[in-house]
């Protein structure tokens, strides 16, 4: 009972630590800091914890790093930070953090629709759980869909002489901002989806968990140093003040990267992912709040329809996974009962013929 309450309470807090993050980032965005710089000193603060960190637990692991291990380092760098949090960071200056929060829900669909691409996830349609798995990623995707082009009345306004803009017609009024953040944001969790499956065989080859992300977050600082100099020239980008810019670099270094990593690798080994998956809808509602009540967001009605189209694919995808792992661990059960069980038949049968001799 203890083991499960510490396991509910580090993933509260874990999740708890992302809808902060996104609003710190947005914060940090909106006074000018640079997406490129803030990828890469969050990553060289990231380098830094996590390698602490497996400095202190992973010491006695003794895993070879071979060629293809680093090849896969290199590439987890490009689809981690290049591609994912350059491009999330680039979708958060146009939207809002609740909405990069609700569309982060989308991941474990897309993670399972690039699986069955790669014939990694197998999907017998006429089993409940793929059923699930597929109405639940048709549902989330349906929900991005119409947050990304459908914002629809405003719900709850902080600023009580907001009014918004109509026309003659009914139609919402789409922003093309508001559009090309939704889908860089989209872009970067399916980049986030494709680094989930290649970090899964990678811990296979390189079974040091801390050790790895501490490299892939070296792999991208290098990569994320070289794209900041090549697409942002000024000077000034990389100064960094007494501000929230200091202060989004040093959490999404040290709390997300370094300290939620840690938690959730810990609660992983032991409830596992679809668990720890089932508290992301709770770091969507702590930016919501958050957005509301510090940035000053306006809450429209597509954002929390959408939302919830979104988690109730999330719950959807998640049962069908869970159903799955059950059905897997019943037949493994089944099967070595059966194997016990022809052994002693078989052990029964020599002592009889033993006997008679």
């Amino acid at each position: 009972m203890e083991g499960m309450m510490k396991a509910y309470a580090l993933c509260i807090f874990c999740n708890v630590c992302y809808g902060v993050y996104n609003i710190i980032s947005k914060v940090s965005l909106d006074n000018g800091m640079s997406s490129y710089v803030l990828v890469v000193y969050g990553h060289v603060f990231a380098t830094l914890t996590t390698a602490l960190l497996a400095l202190l637990f992973e010491r006695k692991t003794h895993a070879k790093i071979s060629m293809v291990i680093l090849r896969d380092i290199l590439v987890l760098g490009i689809l981690g930070s290049v591609l994912g949090r350059t491009l999330f960071y680039v979708g958060l200056k146009d939207t809002s953090p609740a909405v990069a929060s609700a569309l982060t829900n989308l991941i474990p669909s897309m993670t399972f629709v690039l699986a069955f691409l790669c014939r990694m996830e197998p999907l017998d349609i006429s089993k409940h759980s793929a059923q699930a798995k597929v109405g639940g990623t048709v549902i989330a995707l349906a929900g991005a869909t119409l947050m990304t082009l459908y914002k629809g009345c405003v719900l709850i306004s902080p600023h009580s002489a907001y009014h918004p803009q109509h026309t003659g017609t009914s139609k919402p009024q789409l922003n093309k901002d508001w559009i090309k953040g939704c889908v860089m944001i989209l872009v970067s969790y399916l980049s986030l989806s494709a680094f989930v499956i290649l970090q899964i065989f990678t811990v296979k080859r390189y079974p040091a968990p801390i050790t790895l992300t501490s490299l892939t977050c070296l792999s991208g600082t290098l990569l994320s140093a070289i794209m900041a100099a090549a697409l942002d020239h000024k000077a000034s980008s990389w100064r960094l003040s007494w501000d929230m810019s200091l202060v989004a670099v040093l959490y999404s270094g040290i709390v997300i990267f370094g300290l939620t990593s840690y938690l959730q690798t810990l609660v992983g080994q032991t409830k596992g992912a679809v668990f720890i998956t089932a508290f992301r809808p709770l770091g969507t509602v702590t930016a919501t709040i958050m957005a509301l009540l510090i940035l000053g967001d306006v809450l429209f009605l597509g954002s929390v329809v959408g939302t919830l189209l979104i988690v109730v694919g999330l719950y959807l995808t998640l049962w069908g996974k869970k159903k799955e792992k059950e059905k897997k661990s019943m037949e493994a059960t089944t099967l070595a009962q059966c194997i016990e069980m022809r052994s002693e038949k078989s052990q029964h049968i020599n002592v009889a013929i033993s006997s008679a001799v």
